[in-house]
């Protein structure tokens, strides 16, 4: 896969497919891997949070998420074919595991929230290998959690925490967790269990995915994404101007 350089963030231009198939590849090796997306908020946020960008450019499959990533990094002039939105992979690695065998295992959420994950995912798939599941609530005992998931004996661990929690947690647990794969998920639990809905595919494909998700929570996002969003256009428009 080919990497960029993009607003001082590194990411591979990649399509799904050829991202599913480089995972599981590796995963056959017995090969590490730890995994990533970036959005807008991901990329400015970075540029704040010196440990967030540490933990993100330690990974080795970066993929692009968001399709304001995507019509930005073509505006400076890069060829991106698709986004590989984290969700949509999150499922096709499932697929990849229930053919191969490969047990996993979910870490996030609130406990009725990972709890619903789990049911519904069997419901999904129901040869999947789910060799464990845990809430998101950990912090007091992060050992514990840590050696749960590797005496679980997984192969994939999908990681449902907000950024830039679940980012550092797994930069910083890495060689201890005793997976071949590791991916911070975001809200992808939410969305499998029901609590929350995916914006429709129009609005998906216009990047007005981040609009859906200030409807349905207004108060805890509408500030965030104004920021965000702004703080990403300027960035947009000086690099633009300054490679000019």
């Amino acid at each position: 896969m080919k990497r960029i350089e993009f607003l001082e963030t590194p990411m591979d231009i990649s399509t799904m497919s050829d991202t599913v198939s480089h995972i599981e590849s590796k995963i056959i090796k017995g090969e590490f891997i730890q995994h990533v997306v970036v959005n807008v908020a991901k990329i400015v946020n970075m540029r704040k949070n010196p440990t967030l960008a540490e933990s993100v450019r330690e990974c080795d499959v970066i993929n692009i998420d968001g399709m304001g990533v995507v019509f930005g990094a073509r505006f400076l002039g890069h060829t991106v074919p698709e986004r590989v939105a984290g969700i949509d992979l999150f499922h096709q690695l499932l697929e990849m595991s229930v053919y191969r065998g490969f047990p996993i295992f979910l870490l996030g959420a609130t406990q009725e929230v990972v709890s619903t994950t789990n049911k519904k995912l069997l419901e999904m798939y129901p040869d999947l290998n789910i060799a464990g599941f845990h809430d998101g609530y950990f912090w007091h005992n992060e050992q514990e959690v840590v050696n749960k998931i590797r005496e679980s004996g997984a192969k994939l661990l999908f990681v449902a925490i907000t950024s830039p929690k679940k980012e550092n947690f797994i930069n910083k647990w890495k060689d201890q967790l005793g997976v071949d794969f590791v991916m911070g998920v975001g809200g992808t639990f939410d969305v499998v269990a029901g609590k929350v809905s995916r914006a429709p595919t129009w609005m998906q494909e216009a990047g007005l995915e981040w609009l859906y998700r200030v409807f349905q929570e207004p108060r805890r996002m509408w500030k965030r994404y104004l920021v965000t969003n702004s703080k990403y256009a300027l960035l947009l428009m000086k690099e633009r101007f300054s490679s000019k």
